[in-house]
C-alpha cells in the first residue's frame, strides 16, 4: 500500500498551485506514518532516519511559518537541503508531547473523538546534532479536516473550496475518516477534548443580550460589540418576567410608558436607576413594591390612577437615593411620605386639598416643587408648610384657587409661578423673605394697580423678570423692582405709561412687552421711557390704539426691535424713528408698522435712513389694502 500511496502523493504535490499547501495545512512532504491495522485514526511515528534522496520519496522540509517567505524546496529541486536557520515557532503543549513515548501519545490523541478545526504548524528543526536524534513523534501531526474553520472575533470564516477539496482527497487517500466538530465548540491544541465555545458578537444580527449592570443583575438590551455574551429570549424573560413586550430597556433604565400596565412590576435590580411607568392604569402601590430597587434615582408614575387609598403612605420611604419623583396626573388628595434624598417633586394635576406643616417634612434637599392644578387655596396652606424646604429654588403653584401669595415662602426661592389663580393683591410683607427671587410670574390673575403695595417688591434686589400679563391693570405699575430686566404687561387694560415710572431702575429694562392694551395718543409722553435710554432693546406696542409714532423713541439708543403694528397710525413724520440731524446708524434690526392706516406714498424718503437694512422695515399690508399691493 505504501508503494501505491507515495507516487500518488508526489503527483498531487506537483499539481498543487503555488503556496496552496502553506496556506491550507502542513506540507505533505513531511514524513507520514502508515495507518495501523487496528485504527485508522492513529498514526505511528517512524523511527529516526536520515533525509532521503530525490528518488520519488519525500523527506521532512522545515517550514518557517511565514506565508510571504518561500520554503526551501517547496517548488524547486526536492534534493536541496533545508535552510539551517529557519525554525517553526513553538506551539503550546508540544513540549509535553515530546517527552511522551509513542504509545502514550497515541492514547492522548485517542481522546479527541473528532479532528481539530485548526491546522497545526509542524515543529521542525534542522536535521543536525541532538535535534536529529529526538523522536520523530514531535514532528508528526494527524491530518485533520473540518468544514467549520476557526471563528475569529465572532464571525464564522469561510474556507476556500479548492483547499477543502484538496484536504478531503488527501485524507481519503490515507484512509482517514472525516469528521466535524460539534456545533458551537472549539478545540484547544495540546489539551485534548472539545469544550463549549463562547459566542462573541460584533453587532451583526439582531439578537438580544443580557447586559450585566455591574451589580449582579442582568437585563436584555441591544448588542454593543465584542465581549458581550448572547442570550436567548427565554433567559431575558426570566430576568424581568413581568414586563410587557413593548417596554424599552437600557443599561440602568426601564421605560414602560402607555402599555396599559395595572401594577408596578416586581423588580429586584440594585443597578436600576430610572423607572418610567407614565400613562398607565396603576391604581395600587403596596409598601414593599420598591424594596428590590435600592439605588433608584428617577421614578415617573405620572398619569396613572393613584389615589390616597391605593398608594401606601410609606411606599417611597425605602428609596433612599431617589432624586426625582413625578406623580403628575393622578388623584392624590394628600402628599405621601417621601425620602429625604428627593430633589425634584411633581404633584401637578392631582386633587391635593391642602399642604400641612408635615407635608414636606425632612425634604431639606428639595430643589423643585410643582403642585399646580390642585385644590389649594388660602385656607388650606399652612404658613409652616414650606419651612422644611431650605434648599428650594423653584416653586410652581399655578392653576389653583389662591387669592394672595402664600406666606412662609423659603428664603432660598429663586423662581415662583402663581399664574391662573384668583390673586387680587400683593401685600407688602408677602415677599419679604424672598430676597433671592429672580423670576415672579403672576399672569392670569385679577391684579389692579391700587392693590399692589408700594413696597411689595421694590426691595427685591435680584428680581429680574416680572410677568403681570392678563390682569386688570390700567397703567404701568409704579415702584417696580430696581433691578428688573424683563417686564411683561400684555393683555391688560393699560391706557398710559406714567412719566418717570422707569427712572429709578438700574441698569434698566431690556424687554418691555405692552401689546394688546389700550394705549392711545396721549398715553405715552416724552418722559415715559426715561431711565431706559441706555438699556431697552425690545419694545412691543402692537395691538393698541396709537394714532401716531410715540414720542421719546429717538432717545432709545439700544433699541433693536420696535413693534407698532395693528394700531391706527396714519403717517410717519420725519425724525420720529430716525434723527436725520445726526449722521449715525440706528441699532434697529426689526421695525413693524404693518396693519395701520399709513399711506406709504407720503412717507418721507429719509424717514428710515438710519436703518442699515431696508428689508427690516415692514410696512405692508396696511388696513384696507391687500397683501400684494
Amino acid at each position: 500500500m505504501k508503494t501505491m500511496l507515495l507516487p500518488i502523493l508526489a503527483l498531487w504535490v506537483g499539481c498543487c498551485p503555488r503556496g496552496a499547501l502553506a496556506k491550507q495545512g502542513p506540507s505533505l512532504r513531511e514524513p507520514m506514518a502508515a495507518p495501523t491495522p487496528g485504527s485508522l485514526h492513529t498514526l505511528r511515528p517512524p523511527p529516526p532516519s536520515q533525509p532521503r534522496t530525490p528518488d520519488g520519496q519525500v523527506r521532512p522540509i522545515p517550514r518557517n511559518g511565514d506565508p510571504d517567505r518561500p520554503e526551501d524546496g517547496a517548488h524547486g529541486d526536492p534534493a536541496q537541503p533545508p535552510a539551517p536557520g529557519w525554525k517553526a515557532p513553538a506551539r503550546p503543549g508540544l513540549a509535553q508531547r515530546k517527552e511522551l513515548p509513542p504509545a502514550a501519545w497515541e492514547q492522548e490523541q485517542g481522546h479527541n473523538k473528532e479532528p481539530s478545526t485548526e491546522w497545526a504548524q509542524p515543529q521542525a528543526t534542522a536535521a543536525a546534532g541532538a535535534e536529529a536524534a529526538k523522536p520523530q513523534a514531535a514532528k508528526l501531526r494527524p491530518l485533520q479536516a473540518s468544514r467549520a474553520p476557526r471563528a475569529q472575533d465572532g464571525a464564522v470564516a469561510g474556507e476556500k473550496g479548492q483547499g477543502r477539496k484538496a484536504r478531503v482527497r488527501e485524507a481519503r487517500s490515507r484512509g482517514l475518516k472525516l469528521g466535524r466538530p460539534p456545533k458551537g465548540s472549539s478545540h484547544q491544541p495540546g489539551r485534548g477534548g472539545w469544550r463549549q465555545k463562547k459566542d462573541r458578537s460584533q453587532g451583526h444580527g439582531g439578537s438580544s443580550i443580557l447586559r450585566t449592570t455591574g451589580h449582579g443583575q442582568k437585563r436584555p438590551g441591544s448588542s454593543q460589540g465584542p465581549g458581550h455574551r448572547l442570550a436567548d429570549l427565554g433567559t431575558a424573560e426570566q430576568a424581568v418576567p413581568s414586563l410587557p413586550a413593548s417596554c424599552l430597556l437600557a443599561r440602568a433604565a426601564i421605560a414602560c410608558g402607555n402599555v396599559k400596565m395595572k401594577h408596578v412590576p416586581a423588580l429586584t435590580d440594585p443597578g436600576l436607576t430610572t423607572l418610567y411607568l407614565a400613562e398607565n392604569e396603576i391604581a395600587k402601590i403596596p409598601a414593599h413594591t420598591f424594596l428590590g430597587l435600592p439605588n433608584l434615582e428617577w421614578l415617573d408614575l405620572s398619569k396613572n390612577k393613584l389615589d390616597a387609598q391605593g398608594l401606601h403612605p410609606h411606599a417611597f420611604k425605602n428609596l433612599t437615593r431617589l432624586k426625582r419623583l413625578n406623580l403628575d396626573g393622578n388623584s392624590l388628595s394628600t402628599v405621601p411620605a417621601l425620602p429625604t434624598s428627593l430633589q425634584e417633586l411633581k404633584l401637578n394635576d392631582n386633587l391635593l386639598q391642602g399642604l400641612q406643616h408635615s407635608s414636606f417634612q425632612g425634604l431639606s434637599q428639595l430643589l423643585t416643587l410643582e403642585v399646580e392644578g390642585n385644590q389649594l387655596h388660602d385656607g388650606n396652606i399652612s404658613p409652616l408648610a414650606f419651612q422644611p424646604l431650605r434648599s428650594l429654588v423653584y416653586l410652581r403653584l399655578d392653576r389653583n384657587q389662591l387669592r394672595t401669595i402664600p406666606p412662609g415662602l423659603p428664603a432660598s426661592l429663586q423662581e415662583l409661578h402663581l399664574s391662573t389663580n384668583a390673586i387680587e393683591e400683593v401685600s407688602e410683607g408677602a415677599l419679604n423673605r424672598s430676597r433671592n427671587l429672580r423670576v415672579l410670574v403672576l399672569s392670569n390673575n385679577q391684579l389692579q394697580e391700587d392693590r399692589l403695595a408700594p413696597r411689595a417688591w421694590i426691595d427685591l434686589p435680584k428680581l429680574e423678570t416680572l410677568d403681570l400679563s392678563h390682569n386688570r391693570l390700567v397703567h404701568v405699575p409704579s415702584f417696580l423692582p430696581r433691578g428688573l430686566r424683563h417686564l411683561t404687561l400684555h393683555h391688560n387694560r393699560i391706557e398710559r405709561i406714567p412719566g418717570y415710572v422707569f427712572a429709578h431702575m438700574k441698569p434698566g429694562l431690556e424687554f418691555l412687552h405692552l401689546s394688546h392694551n389700550s394705549l392711545g395718543a396721549d398715553g405715552i409722553h416724552s418722559v415715559s421711557f426715561l431711565g431706559l435710554h441706555a438699556s431697552l432693546a425690545e419694545l412691543l406696542l402692537d395691538h393698541n390704539q396709537l394714532q401716531a409714532i410715540p414720542r421719546g423713541l429717538l432717545g432709545l439708543r439700544r433699541l433693536q426691535v420696535l413693534r407698532l403694528s395693528h394700531n391706527k397710525i396714519r403717517y410717519v413724520p420725519l425724525n420720529s424713528i430716525c434723527d436725520t440731524r445726526v449722521a449715525q446708524d440706528s441699532n434697529l434690526i426689526s421695525t413693524h408698522l404693518e396693519n395701520n392706516l399709513i399711506d406709504r406714498r407720503r412717507i418721507p424718503p429719509t424717514a428710515f435712513s438710519c436703518i442699515r437694512a431696508y428689508h427690516s422695515v415692514v410696512l405692508q399690508p396696511q388696513q384696507g389694502e391687500g397683501e400684494g399691493s
